[in-house]
This record gives C-alpha cells, structure tokens and sequence, in this order.
C-alpha cells in the first residue's frame, strides 16, 4: 500500500511579504487561487487507489492546514503528526515511516511530498510515481528527480548511473548547487537530475537506513513516539523528548551514504516556487517582458513583475524590478537580486517587527481577524469567526474592548454574563475582565472590535480555557 505523506512547514522567506512566519508558503494562493498545500493533497491523492494521507507539520499550521484539505477532499481521512518544533526532514520522515508502519505494516510504502511545490503535469507526476513504487516494493529508498530544463544554481542534482528496472537508475551521488559553469555542464551532460525532495521508499527500508545512517536520529524519533499519545487525533509528538533530537536533512542523513538508493527521472513541470523569478515564469509575459498579476498599470517599464492585492501598482519607466503589494508590505527588489529577500525578513525580525511574522490577515482556528488599524492609542480589527468557532476564554491587562456585530449572531460572555449580540449591537469589555465570544450560527459572524489602551500585542492575552487546546 502506498501512503503519500506531505511535509508541510518551513518559513519561505524569499517569498516575504506574501509568505511569513505564521502564513508561510504551503498556504500561498496562485492565479488559480488554490493554496499549494491543497494542490499538493490533491495531486496525492490522484495516484493512489484509497483516502488516506499523512501529513506532518507544526502545530501552530494544524488548524488551517485541515481547513484547507475539507475544502479539496472533504471525504479523505486526513492524518496529522504535529511537529512540536521544526527538527528538519529526517526526523519528520522518521516519525511518519513509524506512523504508517503502525498503521499499514512495514511492507507499505511513503510516497514523501513537500507541501510547497508546483506540478503541472499530474500525469506524467503519477506515472513516475507508479514507477518510483515499483522499486520502492523492492526495497530500494527511491528519489523522484526533475529532468532539468535549463542550467540552475538554486538547486542541488542527484547523479543517475547504472540503469534499473522500472526507468530507474542507481544513484552515483548527491551533489550541492553549483556555479553556474557547473551547473552547465551538468545540464548539457543529460546525466544530472534536479533534487526535488521527492521521496518513496517502504517504512521497514527507511528505518532499516536510519539506524544505520542517523541511528541518533532514530533512537530520538523512536523515544518521542514511546512518550507519545498515538490514539489522539491529532498526534502531537512529545516536546521534552523531540526537542533532543538531531535536526537534520534526510539527503545528509539517510540518502547521500545509503547503499541501496535509486532515482526516477520525471519530467512534470516541476517548480520549487522559491523564488519570486519562479512565482513570475508563472505568469503571461507582455511584448516588453513584464509579467502582472493584480491591477497594476506600467508605463514605459519592461522585465518588470508586479503583484499587487486590492491595491493599484502603478510604476512608469522602471526596468527588471520585483514589486509586490500585500496591502500591509511592499516590496521592491532588483530581479537579479530577488532571492535577497530574507535579508528584509531577517532585519524585521532583529526589530521585533510583526510583519515578519504576521499577515493583515491572520488566521485562527476559528475563523480570522483583519487589522484595520494599528495606532499608540488604538487598534481596530474585523473579526470573522465561523460556525461553531470559540475564542478562548481570556482577559488582557493593558487593554479594553469594544465589539459591535456587523452581521450574525455572537453569544457573548463578559465576567459571569453570557448574553446573544445581532447587527449593530455593541458590548463594552473592560481591562482585566473574563470574555470570551462564539458563534453558535450557522453563518458567519463579522464583528468589529476597537481596542484602547497601553499595549496590544498579542501576547497580552491570559488564556484561561480554550477548546483548541492554546492554553
């Protein structure tokens, strides 16, 4: 049986402003308007026969990551392994091989996916994953690797040598991203594949390659699954034990020293989308080579991309520019210099600014809030709480809040009060006081809340109760 297990986490900081810490790339909208994520599960659960997916990321992702899945496949049977920090691939496949070997068997196969990657050609993509399996049933640790289409120094190449059966070859070696002359050579060679990250192997192989490879690794990964709660859905992994464990890749791990390792070439339209230059060949290219996507209007402007939200972007006679307008952030950077970007991300972060981390919009698991402004005296947000959501039960020490309903119904709790709130109705909620705001509607409810007071970060909120399990 072959289980597709989807990696999902990582920041995308070349992607800033529209990937950040707390929305990071999987959750990414393309033209089409699908997230990657939900691309990826789809494009999953297209090469096998049954429902089942296992996907391993954060916790703090969980919430959003399952909303998205119900909307592209409502009727799979989503699994999640939360990962209580990030440890690196290694210890992620490691805890998914032992995950699907308890729930499968050893003999099931891991067809491994990272959730931030773009496939065109789903065809061609489930074809060399029949083949991948073919070998993988055989005992071989398998690599999908990307026929090139042009010289890259972005990413690392995987060697193909003694052909196999299944289209498959042995692998010769690993090799890190190249110069440029390198990487021409290689490209012009038909010998080197790109290394997408693309993974299929049985869970006993994996494992079996970990203990002898990373057995560090393993015995980490296997200690934190013994002190982990398996019947809870989802399994969160144990924090104390996993946090001792070794971070990292499973290419330095596992496949760079591995005796038995294959690789299937593919040619899917495959894309990393790590870069704005990769999100801009995306797009239609003008007769002067400028690629938009939003309202953006050029003149006399060329080798421009431009990505704009609500906003209009206007640029006149600009010349191999990014431009990207997310609302809250703007970026522009030279083209030749976009993958530069987490630089930006890097300083925001050494200033403890909230656009490294946080969207206008933010997500909760029960539903989301817009800052509308933020001010020294006020903050003013619009809060969307879905059906069946519930805040926490919470107090703030150095703010109060004003709330008055656009649309639907809130139930309100304000100390010892609980009480039913319509359109335009309002509720002063003191500093220091207990509330807490639900939706027990079937439709959404939209309300617009004033803050006043000293401070308004996040954290100043002291969660007392919370069915999501943040306290």
């Amino acid at each position: 049986m072959l289980i597709p297990v989807i990696l999902s986490g990582g920041a995308g900081t070349r992607l800033w402003p529209v990937s950040r810490k707390a929305h990071p790339k999987p959750f990414m909208r393309l033209a089409d308007g699908q997230t990657l994520a939900g691309a990826t599960l789809k494009r999953a659960l297209g090469v096998v026969d049954h429902d089942n997916v296992l996907t391993i990321t954060a916790r703090d992702y969980y919430f959003f990551t399952r909303d998205i899945y119900r909307d592209v496949a409502p009727d799979a049977r989503h699994a999640f392994v939360l990962e209580p920090e990030g440890r690196n691939t290694a210890a992620a496949i490691a805890a998914a091989a032992l995950w699907v070997r308890d729930e499968f068997g050893a003999d099931a196969r891991l067809l491994v996916l990272p959730a931030d990657h773009l496939v065109r050609d789903r065809e061609a993509f489930g074809e060399a994953v029949r083949r991948a399996d073919a070998l993988a049933a055989e005992g071989w640790l398998v690599c999908l690797g990307v026929q090139p289409t042009h010289a890259e120094t972005g990413f690392g190449y995987i060697r193909a040598g003694e052909g196999l059966d299944h289209d498959g070859a042995r692998i010769e070696a690993f090799v890190e991203k190249p110069d440029a002359e390198t990487a021409q050579r290689y490209f012009e060679s038909r010998q080197y594949l790109w290394n997408a990250g693309m993974f299929c192997f049985t869970a006993e192989a994996i494992l079996e390659a970990l203990g002898e490879q990373a057995p560090d690794i393993l015995a980490g990964v296997e200690a934190t699954w013994s002190e982990t709660a398996r019947q809870e859905d989802p399994v969160e992994l144990d924090s104390a034990r996993f946090a001792t464990v070794r971070s990292e890749s499973i290419d330095f791990a596992v496949m760079e020293r591995a005796p038995r390792r294959a690789v299937v070439p593919v040619a899917c339209g495959w894309s990393d989308i790590g870069s704005w230059q990769a999100i801009s060949e995306l797009y239609e290219t003008d007769g002067a080579g400028n690629q938009v996507q939003g309202h953006a209007v050029l003149v006399d402007s060329k080798n421009t991309f431009v990505q704009g939200d609500k906003r209009l972007v206007a640029a006149v006679g600009v010349d191999d520019l990014v431009i990207v307008d997310t609302g809250d952030a703007v970026l522009v950077a030279r083209r030749g210099r976009a993958q530069e970007v987490k630089a930006v991300v890097e300083e925001l972060t050494r200033r403890d600014h909230d656009s490294a981390v946080f969207h206008q919009t933010v997500h909760r698991p029960w539903g989301s809030y817009t800052v509308l402004e933020d001010a020294d005296d006020c903050k003013v947000k619009r809060l969307v709480v879905r059906p069946g959501g519930v805040l926490s039960l919470q107090r703030h020490e150095h703010r109060s809040e004003h709330w008055t309903v656009v649309s639907g119904t809130a139930r309100v709790r304000v100390g010892d009060e609980q009480f039913d709130l319509g359109a335009n109705q309002t509720v002063e909620i003191p500093a220091g006081s207990l509330h807490r705001l639900e939706n027990p509607g079937d439709e959404n409810v939209h309300i617009i809340e004033v803050q006043t007071g000293s401070y308004f970060g996040e954290d100043d909120i002291e969660r007392l109760e919370d069915v999501y399990g943040r306290v």
